[in-house]
């Protein structure tokens, strides 16, 4: 039976839905308020907080396909994604989930009935594997599963597994349990007959593949006393190399408890799944990716051969050398671009844009990988990726509409990031092939290496061959925007791999670092465990209402950073609010008795507020009074309403293309990050201005509603943000139902009037159809307008109070020009004065026309039209020149054609010498260079050493 992948998808859901399961939308791939992870890698992301009791969920039983992305950390499958069959960057993460309710025989029965039964899978490909047991825990046979299988398969099909493969943890502790995998053999009848599949599971086959992994979570792991410290003690002094003995050293530092409650999380492949039901031997040849594909190849001119792909056991050690070995290569860029496009897709229409750093850095890897591939083996010399976006929004805008609602950002944005890469990208190419040549030629000439040694490469040094330094690979990434990988791949493609010195990635990093600025708050943290002081639920935010409250201490944690200590707080209830949304978190103070302890900031980890104080108090389980920074607050809110008016007017100026792209709100000023392809003209941003400060004027009332239910909200018109994950129940802030109603959990002013008054102070770019706009409000734009009034005064007092401001200085400013023109006329006279005056003073030394002397110019154009000037008129030229401008010092050595060709003399190395005289540095080519410096005296002890050099 054929099924597409929407119907097979749709299958899934419409399964546990009769199962009584809610179904649930897909999170955003990018997570905001998680400090342990940037992307969601797995469908329990979203679910965590149900797990470690943070939040209670909307029912006990949920089904959803998660977007999921692996390319960091831990799961990162980057370099296997397109040489191999079944590795993605993005993929959908079927699920099904029990919170206390179901357990294994429920969840083992309906994976085995919709595999079998809905999907019609044959039953002789399947395999399952159990949790075996595990010594070091105590942990025996996970026999339940086993004893519920056998119902199912015949015991030969059930295999035990390992704590690896099927004992299932969130982190060193926390909730876990055994789990349940199920395997289906995809290979031709006649090579099941050779090896039976049961002797490949696990084993990195490509036709022998896990679809389900069935999590049963019912210990939860905890410290042991001093357990903490003992493993942190092992990763500071192993650097983790020793994975066994940690393992041992966690099993011994930690105790597992049976959870009260018992928990089911499940997780299917989608992609692995569509590949089995559509009997494909290759994720890529199922109609997930066939369009984008097909699609490619078209424009490429090239025929994708799926009969190779996935055709054999990849065994090399390399992902690249095994992919690249036996198959067409155009076949891997193909596969390559259409996952990709995926991933960048979706995590641009989720929020991240690409970038630099962080999270933004990683989008932008994925993009320049699959630009790079385009390039090199399919002709795309052109920008040609963003043309797939439109497609692949089409065909998942029923699953993931938030692509389809903003397809043509999206597609601009990767558009623009095409164009940057590609101005490079060949440079970069270029660059790397002329070194790899270099450096064969100069070992293959063992004479000329004897001779020069290798340093002569320019590359870096290894042992008794050149080798490429990690100096030299930051370049490539620093010049040429190559991502660290990106080299690494190219190298490998080439064979060429070993060229790398020993050292490189510690070059590289070290590179990075100088270059990174080192402020970052994070840089460096430590963080300990929670101490739990009292028993509570979830904490409660009391802060819209309330900007004081009497609470208790529920747990606090000591946190290092920078060498400073500070600690961590939850309350039970409290007014403060957390950072989130774009809007800062309070400050303020906590008493306890007659103690004093300063919040110097409020954040969300995950579903808990956290207050990050200087010191604990003295008595940790007193009545705590909680007191927001009420001033500061209240300009806080001013700026967050005035965002929602901004938005509101920006949409009404610009067009509904407009989304908000990020925010930051604090008390001194607000800025809006918009999609909008164009800078503003100073008209737009007055008419912005104006329409904000008419319903300012207007004194709007806040109306502001709790708990609603996200359909009725979107009914009302209010916007949801893309990227952002939103429950059942939302708050809606609304200030005009014609106007602004947006979905926001941030504090607001009460009526517009309380804004005061909005002022725009800048209006730039910040990526690729990414505006920014920064505005100042109440306090804060008063006291701009103040300044600026204050300016303009001092202007008129200056031009002696001119009834017309702006023509007095437009006359200055056409009088300077003026000037500037005719003082160009004088310094070009003197400076051909001074170079027919230095021609006289050139004497013939050695068969080269030499000249050193100081002189004076009144700028460095000037020395350099003469140093010009002087190698026209002498193509033997040698000359040294001293030059005092303006008081700074400045050496210009230039060398005539003849004298160059001889490659006897180079200005560039010659002008470091001399520079050092001056207390300066410089450089330039072979045969111009300059240098500047600090030491005005040093000028005469230039020409000296410059006597020195040429004898």
């Amino acid at each position: 039976m054929h099924m597409n992948s929407a119907i097979i998808r749709q299958k899934f859901l419409d399964f546990f839905e009769s199962k009584g399961h809610k179904i649930v939308p897909s999170a955003p791939l990018v997570l905001k308020n998680d400090p342990a992870l940037v992307f969601t890698n797995s469908g329990m992301v979203q679910f965590k907080d149900y797990f470690l009791g943070n939040s209670v969920p909307p029912s006990k039983r949920i089904a959803d396909t998660q977007k999921c992305l692996r390319v960091s950390g831990k799961h990162n499958d980057l370099e296997d994604v397109g040489l191999d069959t079944y590795h993605h960057t993005m993929f959908e993460m079927l699920g099904n989930w029990s919170f206390g309710d179901y357990f294994k025989k429920e969840a083992i029965a309906w994976a085995w009935e919709l595999l079998t039964e809905v999907y019609q899978l044959p039953k002789d490909r399947l395999y399952v594997s159990v949790f075996g047991g595990d010594k070091d825990d105590n942990l025996s046979i996970d026999q339940e599963a086993y004893d519920l299988w056998k119902s199912f398969v015949d015991e030969d099909r059930i295999i035990l597994g390992n704590k690896k493969d099927n004992f299932w943890e969130m982190a060193d502790v926390g909730p876990c349990g055994p789990c349940s995998e199920i395997h289906i053999d995809l290979r031709p009848a006649d090579e099941i007959k050779k090896k039976p599949g049961k002797e490949l599971v696990n084993n990195d086959h490509p036709q022998v593949v896990e679809i389900w992994n069935l999590v049963f979570m019912e210990f939860e792991r905890s410290w042991k006393v001093g357990g903490s410290n003992a493993l942190m003690q092992f990763d500071l002094s192993s650097s983790n190399t020793d994975k066994k003995a940690r393992e041992k050293l966690r099993s011994e530092s930690t105790i597992l408890k049976p959870l009260p409650n018992k928990n089911v999380d499940t997780g299917m492949g989608f992609e692995r799944l569509c590949m089995a039901i559509q009997a494909k031997t290759s994720n890529y040849d199922t109609d997930v990716f066939r369009p984008l594909m097909d699609f490619i190849a078209l424009h490429a001119n090239v025929k994708y051969d799926e009969s190779k792909a996935g055709a054999r056991v990849e065994a090399s050690p390399s992902p690249v050398e095994r992919g690249l070995e036996g198959e067409v290569k155009t076949d891997i860029a193909i596969r390559v671009m259409a996952d990709h496009i995926r991933a960048v897709s979706f995590a641009i229409s989720d929020g991240q844009l690409p970038s630099n750093t962080g999270a933004g850095y990683v989008i932008r890897r994925i993009l320049r990988r699959a630009v790079r591939y385009g390039f090199s083996y399919l002709n795309f010399k052109e920008p040609f990726i963003h043309r797939l976006v439109p497609l692949l929004a089409l065909q998942l805008k029923d699953v993931f509409p938030e692509l389809h609602q903003q397809v043509d950002y999206v597609s601009k944005v990767v558009h623009e990031e095409e164009i940057s890469f590609l101005r490079t990208l060949e440079d970069g190419l270029k660059t790397i092939e002329d070194g790899l040549k270099r450096m064969d030629s100069w070992i293959a000439d063992t004479e000329n290496w004897a001779k020069h040694g290798p340093e002569a490469l320019g590359l870096g040094v290894g042992e008794g061959e050149p080798k490429l330094s990690g100096n030299k690979v930051f370049t490539l990434f620093d010049t040429y925007g190559f991502p660290k990988d990106l080299t690494l791949l190219v190298l490998k493609e080439k064979g060429k791999l070993h060229y790398l010195n020993d050292h490189w990635e510690q070059e590289f990093n070290s590179a990075l670092q100088q270059q990174k600025s080192r402020s970052k708050v994070d840089a460096a943290k430590e963080t300990g465990d929670w101490v739990l002081v009292a028993d509570g639920e979830k904490p409660e935010f009391i802060g819209y209402d309330e900007l004081t409250s009497t609470s208790t201490i529920l747990r606090y944690r000591k946190v290092k950073q920078k060498n400073k200590e500070l600690f961590q707080l939850v309350l039970h209830k409290t007014p403060f609010y957390a950072e989130s949304g774009g809007q800062v978190g309070d400050t303020g103070v906590l008493e306890v008795g007659d103690e004093k302890i300063f919040v110097i900031d409020t954040k969300k980890e995950n579903d808990l507020i956290v207050h990050w104080v200087e010191k604990l108090p003295s008595n940790l389980e007193g009545s705590v009074q909680a007191k927001v920074d009420v001033p500061k607050r209240k300009l806080s809110m001013s700026n967050h309403s005035a965002t929602h008016l901004l938005h509101a007017a920006l949409r009404n100026v610009l067009g509904k293309h407009v989304e908000q792209k990020g925010s930051l709100v604090n008390e001194k000023i607000l800025r809006f990050d918009f999609s909008h392809f164009a800078s503003m003209t100073r008209e737009e941003i007055f008419k912005v201005e104006t329409i904000v400060n008419e319903k300012i004027r207007e004194n709007i009332q806040l109306n502001e509603q709790r708990n609603v239910p996200i359909e009725k909200a979107k009914s009302l018109g209010a916007m949801a943000l893309f990227g952002e994950k939103y429950g059942e129940f939302v708050r809606v802030i609304t200030f005009d139902p014609k106007f602004s109603v947006e979905l926001c959990g941030g504090t607001h002013v009460k009526a517009t009037g309380n804004i005061g008054l909005l002022k725009i102070v800048s209006e730039s770019s910040v990526a690729a159809g990414v505006r920014r706009i920064e505005a100042v409000t109440a306090d804060g734009a008063f006291e701009y307008l103040n300044s600026f009034h204050l300016e303009i005064e001092q202007i008129k007092t200056q031009l002696k109070n001119p009834k017309d401001v702006v023509a007095s200085v437009q006359s200055l400013v056409d009088e300077r020009h003026a000037l500037e023109k005719k003082l160009e006329i004088i310094y070009q006279q003197q400076a051909n004065t001074l170079k027919d005056m230095l021609a006289t003073k050139a004497i013939k030394s050695n068969g080269y026309t030499l000249l050193t002397e100081r002189v004076s110019v009144p700028n460095a154009d000037s020395l350099k039209n003469i140093a010009y000037a002087l190698r026209n008129q002498f193509d033997d030229l040698l000359m040294i020149l001293a030059a005092d401008i303006e008081g700074k010092p400045q050496v210009a050595v230039m060398i005539g054609e003849k004298l160059e060709a001889t490659k006897k003399y180079h200005a560039g190395n010659m002008v470091k010498e001399l520079a050092k005289e001056i207390d300066g540095g410089g450089g330039g080519q072979p045969f111009f260079a300059t240098a500047g410096g600090k030491n005005i005296n040093g000028l005469d002890r230039v020409l000296v050493k410059a006597k020195e050099l040429l004898i």
